[in-house]
């Protein structure tokens, strides 16, 4: 049976790569190759990123309501296209329907906020005659504008095809910019049925360019080439410094989300029942393949026992299967190399002294190759694997503290600081934890893997650089200029500056 075959997207037009070179990509479903994407290289970043300067003469003088309403467009042809969409997520990624849906409806969402958010992206005036150099601000007046920077490039992870992709997308188009998008392999479709849906909506060709192929080869050609402004990358910390060095070589903004640690913390007065929900929801939906899973559980010993029986007995009733069927709250992982990550770190966890508690395991009873029980280990040792590197797979180390001192140095004690949960009753608690945490949000008595898509997101340390969230990524993706406006000479005594001295000459 042949491969489907996904080719590029540029300046509105389906195309092969030069070379005529593809790379297969597999199914977390089955396991083997079912589609093949076009490899691009140096030659398809240089005409992508061509096109979209081209197109950006244009799109940037765009008036912004004419762009916003693009935008809604899209963002209506999204929600009409909800089902089509979430099938498709479903079938390159593996991630189940329920979710799939949701991620449409965020991405929906994305577009809309942008939009909107368009209307409120001001710059500031300043009262020039608070400045008493250079002479003569009596007379003018100051601002900022906001103006587009360029080309931007986009690079995406897999785990959310839409709706990080959007997150890159809709604001740079919003404030004028064109994008070149590169999505990671399996999620290839996803974003061209996007692009393909935006040139429907009336973006004109060129603005919304994808460009597919690896990392190696295309990606890193397109962060080098010296006609990208801007570079939001999505993916992992070893990857995003190559491309923050490469990026800022060449002068260009970064934006980097580069996953976490996640702890959640729960103290001994905390409300069991939530706590454990949260464990299950951040740890196991998607088969823990989000940035911002709950990576790691810091337990009180004097509640540990309850809740380990708890999570385990939630956890073995999870509903294990296809993600194409509505029941399945658990579907495969997105490849083999990712399902021998978790076994191994795993493996190195227990040969450490840690005690498997349920899971541990290949589901041999799943409907493909690739699904894994969900897991919970206890007594973890500090310096595993599990409880320093994301295993990125449906496995919850459990931890336990005696002290609130000891649950922060233990959730601090990664070189990750992206999101992290605390579980109290006691809002002083709450509140000391919520300042010691080297993160960038803090959810009390909430999953780690809350995020609100208008508001600022992102890490400290090791999860990333700058900010995403609509509203602040309209600002990171904009050129921020200073004009002043002279508006003339007052009445004065003639021969005087306007101190009422001599007048000066040459610069102060």
């Amino acid at each position: 049976m042949a491969l489907e075959t996904l080719q590029h997207l540029i300046d509105g037009v389906s195309r092969d790569s030069e070379t005529r070179k593809t790379l297969p990509v597999p199914s977390p479903l089955s396991g083997a190759a079912d589609r093949e994407i076009a490899r691009g290289g140096p030659v398809e970043a240089n005409l992508s990123v061509k096109s979209a300067r081209t197109a950006g003469e244009a799109w940037r003088k765009v008036p912004g309501h004419v762009r916003a309403e693009i935008l809604r467009k899209i963002s209506h042809a999204l929600e009409e296209k909800r089902e089509e969409m979430a099938r498709r997520i479903a079938q390159e990624i593996g991630k189940p329907l329920t979710e799939a849906r949701r991620e449409v409806e965020r991405a929906a969402s994305v577009f809309s906020l942008s939009a909107d958010a368009l209307r409120h992206l001001v710059g500031e005036t300043y009262p020039a005659d608070a400045y008493p150099l250079p002479e003569g601000n009596e007379e003018r007046m100051l601002f900022t504008l906001r103006e587009p920077l360029g080309v931007v490039v986009a690079i995406s992870p897999f785990n959310f095809p839409l709706n990080l992709l959007s997150h890159k997308v809709a604001p740079a188009l919003a404030v004028g910019n064109t994008v070149v998008a590169k999505p990671a392999s399996p999620g290839s479709g996803t974003a061209l049925r996007l692009a393909q849906l935006a040139l429907e909506c009336g973006l004109p060709p060129g603005v919304f360019n994808v460009v597919l192929g690896s990392g190696p080869e295309v990606g890193m050609s397109l962060v080098s080439h010296p006609g990208v402004r801007l570079v939001t990358f999505t993916g992992s910390v070893d990857v995003g410094r190559k491309v923050a060095e490469r990026a800022g070589a060449g002068g260009k903004r970064v934006l980097l989300e580069l996953g976490g640690m996640d702890a959640l913390l729960v103290f001994d007065d905390a409300q069991l029942s939530e706590a454990v929900d949260a464990a299950v929801r951040g740890g196991f939906a998607f088969s823990g393949q989000v940035c911002t899973a709950t990576k790691r559980v810091l337990v009180a010993e004097k509640l540990a026992p309850e809740f380990l029986r708890a999570l385990t007995v939630r956890a073995e009733k999870l509903r294990i299967g296809s993600p194409l069927e509505e029941s399945t709250e658990m579907g495969p992982l997105i490849d083999l190399p990712s399902l021998e990550r978790v076994e191994a770190m795993v493996g190195e966890a227990l040969e450490k002294g840690a005690h498997l508690v349920t899971g541990g395991r290949r589901v041999a009873e799943a409907p493909g190759p690739l699904y894994y029980a969900p897991t919970v280990l206890s007594d973890v040792p500090a310096d595993a694997r599990v409880v320093q590197e994301e295993p990125f797979g449906p496995v919850l180390p459990v931890q336990t503290f005696s002290e609130e001192s000891e649950a922060i140095e233990l959730a601090n004690s990664t070189r990750y600081g992206l999101q992290a949960s605390i579980f109290t009753r006691d809002l002083g608690q709450a509140l000391r934890v919520v300042r010691a945490l080297s993160v960038g949000s803090v959810h009390v008595n909430d999953p780690t893997t809350l995020r609100w898509d208008a508001l600022p997101f992102g890490g400290v340390r090791a999860s990333g650089l700058g900010r995403e969230g609509v509203d602040r990524a309209l600002r990171e993706m904009t050129e921020e200029k200073l004009v002043s406006v002279r508006l003339g000479p007052r009445d004065r005594p003639p021969g005087t500056d306007f101190a009422g001295s001599a007048p000066a000459t040459g610069n102060r």
